[in-house]
């Protein structure tokens, strides 16, 4: 833990900078270094926050072994002998949330999400499925203060999804979310089962975190357009209709 207060002690110092930047008129006026700052403030806010009632219990602590040794008041003595042991407790719990919150982070945490959810084996219950689990990330986003968004959407005749993408906006989405990833299962009786039967019906989640746009510069020179048409005998519009158009980056042959 000694090598972590250090590192504790050096984020504090630099936080105190931070929101001393953010004060400064010149970098107000930089919106894009002031939006780099905000967020590095915003990311360092809550390990700060902690480490700060981590060092304020400690103080207390001292102050009330203090009280302890003197012992000329058993009131006393006995009211900070029940106040060290709950501020033990809580310093306890802030040690271990303090070492997870200075674990090394995803560089992706912090982005918003387009999420894609398909129904997998099963049908029309595996369609009924992914609606399901649309509704279910919807709800969990309406919790944490998000904003969802459909994107695209190809809906079956029973009222579910074959596909759906949506894009989920807010604080630390990827963080939450990414871990969604893959084949979901589920066991149940579907509405589309006359009989009763228990059917197995899977849908497949795949979560994207957003890129930032990036401005890239093409010189049409660098650009050749093939056009490709029709062949054949017969038709009004053989080898005069462009049935397909490739367009292809020289330098990179993208």
């Amino acid at each position: 833990m000694d090598n972590v207060m250090a590192q504790l002690e050096s984020l504090e110092v630099r936080y105190e900078e931070i929101q001393e930047m953010m004060a400064d008129p010149e970098v107000i006026a930089d919106t894009k270094r002031y939006m780099e700052i905000t967020k590095e403030e915003a990311d360092m806010r809550e390990v700060v926050q902690k480490f700060r009632k981590f060092k304020a219990d400690k103080e207390e602590i001292a102050g009330n072994k203090e009280i302890i040794a003197d012992g000329s008041d058993d009131e006393l003595v006995e009211m900070a002998k029940m106040e060290n042991a709950d501020l033990e407790a809580e310093i306890g719990k802030l040690e271990d949330e303090i070492k997870i919150l200075m674990l090394p982070k995803d560089p992706n945490d912090d982005k918003d999400i387009i999420m894609e959810i398909r129904g997998a084996a099963g049908g029309d219950e595996a369609s009924l499925f992914a609606g399901d689990l649309l509704r279910m990330y919807e709800k969990y986003a309406e919790t944490q203060g998000w904003n969802v968004s459909i994107v695209d959407s190809e809906q079956t005749e029973v009222g579910g999804y074959k596909r759906v993408a949506i894009m989920i906006t807010g604080n630390k989405v990827y963080s939450k979310l990414k871990y969604e990833n893959g084949a979901h299962r589920v066991q149940r009786i579907p509405v589309t089962e006359s009989a009763g039967r228990v059917h197995t019906s899977t849908a497949t989640v795949a979560v994207m975190p957003e890129y930032e746009q990036v401005d890239i510069d093409l010189d049409p020179k660098d650009i050749r357009v093939d056009v490709y048409r029709s062949s054949g005998a017969g038709g009004q519009h053989i080898n005069k209709t462009s049935s397909a158009v490739r367009m292809t980056h020289l330098p990179t042959g993208i």
